[in-house]
């Protein structure tokens, strides 16, 4: 279905923002073959490489061709914004846009696309900032009050985010000094042959009581098992529908972790909260590592005190993010009460490089300090920014 809303995407802009263009005939059907290729990127990349999620050429080519794509949809929301507009205008004057004043609509479009195309790539490449926030647990024991955690999350290591980029925000996590670092999914797209070195700096990663991870729907695309076998001997814990416990007694503190629901798709075992906190000691606090938010609400009934997630990447462009809410239950981006469990979903440390954008959304390193009580109990409540 991916292609075939990207086919009707393109006929909409044939039909509504090529013609319209106030150029010659072959400049318009130029732009329209390019146009067409543009908005097929994804199936080239199929066609040429057996996947649309790891392009295996140089970083300057994936750069331009997501800057170009990134345009494109653009052009694609303008437009229909555009339309949308004229459409009220002419209602409420009962007077249409001249052809002139629609071509030269069109053509502000084209370089308004170009342009923030351009800011929003540029921004989605960037080593992320640290976002630092507090949680307060859900029975979390008064001695752990003050424990820092670092979540890293949609790294999308890649031809576009490779080893220095990797090297970089290994640096700026361990600078935190952390106890515990998790990981929450989509770490890799491509081969363990392709992306080999660019993950090797991830076994710098350090935190005095490790770091803990769980595979996202990209790790299945590109052969699980064996990813998550690297990802172990880079000294990682990696949680298959398991937890681990760490501290005793009144210390202690459940860190579990489930699959994601690619899984069953190829032949493995989707996540299965009920075998991730089978045998958990009964009065210590659950984090749960799930890579999509989608059904928080079952880890609050089983117990589960703070949920970390990933997956929407926070809609990566303010507005558009109402799409990737409605695909995810309703969840974005930032904190959420969810019948008195803490549901934090970051915007990721990377993306995918097949959409890299972000404007008005940015990437995060986030530093998470846990709490036992609330300062502030208004600010435990609802969705954080």
């Amino acid at each position: 279905m991916f292609h075939v809303y990207l086919t009707l995407a393109y006929l909409y802009v044939l039909w509504r923002f090529i013609v319209p263009l106030p150029v010659s005939t072959g400049c318009r059907t130029v732009l329209a073959i390019t146009l067409l290729v543009i908005s097929k990127y994804h199936l080239i990349l199929i066609l040429v490489y057996g996947t649309m999620f790891s392009p295996e050429f140089p970083r300057a080519g994936v750069l331009v061709a997501g800057w170009l794509f990134c345009a494109f949809v653009l052009i694609l929301v303008f437009t229909l914004l555009s339309d949308g507009g004229a459409g009220l205008l002419a209602l409420y004057r009962r007077r249409r846009l001249s052809a002139l004043a629609r071509g030269r609509v069109r053509s502000a479009i084209a370089v308004v696309a170009l342009g923030l195309s351009a800011l929003g790539v540029y921004q989605a490449v960037q080593v992320p900032e640290v976002r630092r926030l507090e949680l307060t647990i859900k029975g979390l024991p008064s001695a752990l009050d003050g424990m820092r955690i670092v979540q890293l999350t949609d790294l999308h290591i890649s031809r576009l985010f490779q080893e220095d980029w990797v090297r970089q925000v290994v640096a700026r996590s361990n600078a935190l000094e952390p106890d515990l670092v998790l990981i929450t999914g989509d770490l890799i797209d491509g081969t363990v042959e392709a992306r080999r070195q660019d993950v090797a700096p991830l076994s710098a990663l350090k935190a005095s009581r490790g770091v803990i991870a769980v595979p996202g729907n990209h790790e299945y695309y590109f052969d699980g098992p064996r990813w998550m076998a690297v990802f172990r001997q880079l000294g990682m814990q990696v949680l298959v529908n398991g937890h681990t416990v760490l501290g005793e007694g009144q210390k202690a503190l459940v860190v579990a972790g489930v699959t994601d629901e690619a899984a069953p798709a190829f032949g493995l075992e989707g996540p299965n909260l009920s075998q991730a906190l089978q045998g958990v000691p009964a009065e210590a606090p659950i984090i749960l590592l799930k890579h999509r938010p989608v059904g928080a609400d079952q880890a609050a009934a089983a117990g589960v005190s703070l949920q970390l997630s990933g997956h929407t990447h926070g809609g990566m462009v303010k507005g558009l993010d109402l799409i990737a809410r409605q695909a995810n239950q309703g969840f974005v981006s930032g904190r959420y009460n969810i019948a008195g469990m803490t549901l934090y979903l970051s915007n990721g440390t990377g993306l995918w490089n097949g959409f890299p954008i972000r404007l008005g959304v940015p990437a995060e390193i986030t530093e998470i300090v846990l709490r036992s009580h609330s300062p502030d109990e208004h600010s435990a409540r609802g969705v954080s920014p």
